[in-house]
């Protein structure tokens, strides 16, 4: 797909730390909200991406269309450092690996940081090239209670292990050479797309 970096609206300069948090966001919600405001605060990110995907290759059916989802994650997500975007759409990318690798060469110099869920974690090493992942930029993980135990003995945390920053020194990781990563718990807002989809379901 024929693109370029002034169609994905991402204003992103050299120096700057950015988080990116990817997702079908079906529906998105208060608990995208928190950690976002959580990445911003505790990692020291100058801006957080919201990286709206067409669709999880993980999953068996397909979210809400693409539009849709991105009004409503605008709508809900309103802070002045946050961007809710389709870079995945307009770059043509499905898998996580691969979108990383588009932005870094699309935005030199800005430090990077991927920003997931401890359910992420926990299933990583299931996603396609992950071990690009962790490689190529520092790995911000979100904790709620109930997903931490998984998370820690999880596959990826086990090679990785020689890799963890601890939560003291979160502030650093943008700015620490990958692969780094660090695990924070946080007081979460006890909310899934999940649980809201089958909600919303059951209300039609």
């Amino acid at each position: 797909m024929l693109w370029n970096a002034h169609e994905a609206g991402l204003r992103l300069v050299p120096g700057q730390t950015v988080g990116l948090l990817g997702g079908s966001f079906d529906p998105p919600h208060a608990g995208h909200v928190h950690i976002t405001l959580e990445a911003l605060r505790r990692f020291r990110l100058d801006r957080v991406v919201w990286l709206v995907s067409p669709g999880n290759p993980l999953k068996a059916h397909g979210p809400a269309p693409l539009d849709e989802r991105m009004a409503a994650a605008r709508a809900i997500m309103r802070h002045p450092r946050v961007i809710v975007s389709d870079f995945e759409r307009l770059a043509g990318t499905r898998h996580t690996a691969r979108t990383l690798a588009v932005l870094q060469r699309a935005y030199p110099g800005v430090r990077f940081v991927w920003l997931m869920g401890a359910d992420n974690l926990a299933q990583l090493h299931r996603w396609e090239d992950w071990r690009q992942i962790m490689d190529r930029m520092p790995v911000g993980v979100l904790a709620r209670s109930g997903s931490r135990m998984a998370a820690r003995g999880s596959v990826a945390a086990e090679i990785y292990r020689h890799a963890r920053l601890s939560a003291r020194l979160a502030p650093l990781l943008a700015r620490s050479r990958p692969p780094a990563w660090c695990f924070l718990n946080v007081p979460m807002v006890d909310l899934s797309s999940t649980e809201l989809r089958r909600a919303r379901q059951g209300d039609a």
